[in-house]
């Protein structure tokens, strides 16, 4: 007997409530609780009341979207931006500067603290002008040819005519790529393009990804963007990678990488590497991460391109700079030539695995991933016994559960510092100093 097809279940209807919104939570959104169940809602403020609709309920926690406010916060303030809210790149807009910092330094502190890291009394703040910082952007391209960042709730594109936080000219570059590669209609089927300008916007790097392996008429496409876009000085065309195959380059022209001036010291930085996105805060990264410090021996794991070596340099006689990252490791070189720096082209772990034991030194700075150390990592940190650790972290989670197993092995936790190189975003940058105890 043939079965009847089963019917797919109703979806349960959204509904709406009043919540009391309490604290920020990380990942942008805010806590409130709707019959004691935690509920995060985005683009609230805390000690508001808002009215709510719940868009996705699971056993422990809720989901909700703000329909209304209906007591706004005194931080509340106009966004910066039209598309905001839609678009998925900014979170906190609406709240003024300082609002957000509170934000972060409190998910800072609560993270740590929650993961049995004890937090000193007071955490450091560095922070500059929170609007057009970024100097990276990377854009998606939609049917019809135009550029835009993914929406807040889906993969869904939000094309953009504006971006606040990014430097002018880099919206202005993709916006103007855009428009030459659907004028010229030369074949090209671009997906993404990103963006990378040094601080003074004089020089800029850009690189298309396509679907396919076609590059026909790119040379005539470079050549008309850089009329409308002088300071363009390299692009390169990246074929997105198949199943079980990572991107390739499939051409360059111009040149391959651009002088970063930051913390006193010109860097090269090729296509694809990793700099930091910050063009306001550099400088006061990079000294807050070296700090005069002095000695025989200094290790910088996942280097990049030496922005932190290369000060190491003036005040060690030794630096050894660890990067395994193709896109970063000549740079590396490059920026290290005629300096007491040496480039050591590993990934962390296997460096730590086959070190000279005998050789100890007197500061080791990591600025790992947002995947963090990890615990095979620590382990052998711990077993290197560096008097003095300093941990640049981009992710409160990973960082405290690395913190957790470094002070677990004889480490005490010296000064923690928010370094705010993300602003109008959840996203945070801190900088933990640790000593043997």
């Amino acid at each position: 007997m043939k079965r009847a097809r089963q019917q797919p279940r109703p979806a349960k209807p959204s509904r709406s409530t009043i919540v009391q919104i309490e604290k920020p939570i990380y990942g942008g959104a805010f806590l409130a609780r709707v019959d004691g169940k935690a509920t995060f809602v985005p683009l609230t403020l805390p000690g508001e009341q808002a009215r709510v609709r719940i868009v996705e309920e699971k056993r422990s926690y809720a989901a909700a979207e703000p329909e209304e406010i209906l007591a706004a916060a005194p931080e509340r303030v106009a966004p910066g931006c039209r598309h905001f809210g839609v678009c998925g790149g900014c979170q906190y807009q609406h709240a003024n500067y300082e609002a957000q910092l509170r934000f972060k330094q409190a998910v800072l502190r609560e993270t740590l603290e929650r993961g049995g890291v004890n937090v000193p009394e007071k955490i450091d703040v560095l922070a500059g002008n929170p609007w057009h910082y970024r100097n990276r952007i990377r854009l998606a391209f939609d049917a019809a040819g135009r550029v835009g960042y993914r929406t807040r709730r889906s993969h869904d594109l939000v094309p953009v005519s504006e971006c606040p936080i990014a430097a002018p000219q880099l919206l202005q570059a993709a916006l103007s790529a855009a428009e030459v590669l659907r004028d010229m209609k030369m074949g090209l089927q671009p997906t993404e393009i990103s963006l990378f300008s040094n601080a003074e916007e004089t020089e800029l790097l850009a690189t298309i990804f396509v679907r396919d392996s076609s590059t026909r008429g790119f040379d005539q496409v470079f050549d008309e963007w850089k009329k409308r876009i002088p300071a363009l000085i390299g692009a390169e065309v990246v074929e997105e990678g198949r199943a079980g195959q990572p991107p390739r380059t499939i051409e360059q022209l111009g040149e391959k990488s651009l002088t970063y001036c930051a913390a006193g010291f010109d860097y090269r930085v090729d296509h694809g590497a990793f700099f930091q996105v910050n063009r306001w805060l550099v400088d006061e990264l990079a000294n807050r991460v070296t700090a005069d410090r002095r000695g025989e021996l200094a290790w910088d794991l996942f280097a990049g391109v030496g922005l932190f070596a290369r000060k190491l340099a003036e005040n060690f006689e030794h630096v050894v700079a660890v990067e395994s990252a193709p896109m970063a490791t000549e740079a590396l070189k490059h920026n290290l030539e005629g300096t007491a720096g040496t480039c050591v082209k590993a990934d962390t772990l296997a460096f730590l695995k086959a070190r000279d034991k005998t050789a100890r030194p007197d500061l080791i700075v990591a600025d790992p991933p947002r995947t963090g150390l990890g615990g095979e990592t620590t382990s052998l940190l711990a077993e290197v016994g560096a008097p003095a650790i300093v941990y640049v972290s981009c992710d409160p989670a990973t960082l405290t559960r690395d913190l957790r197993a470094l002070i677990d092995s004889g480490y005490a936790l010296s000064s923690v510092t928010l370094v705010d190189l993300f602003p109008q975003t959840f996203h945070l940058e801190s900088v933990v100093e640790l000593r043997r105890s």
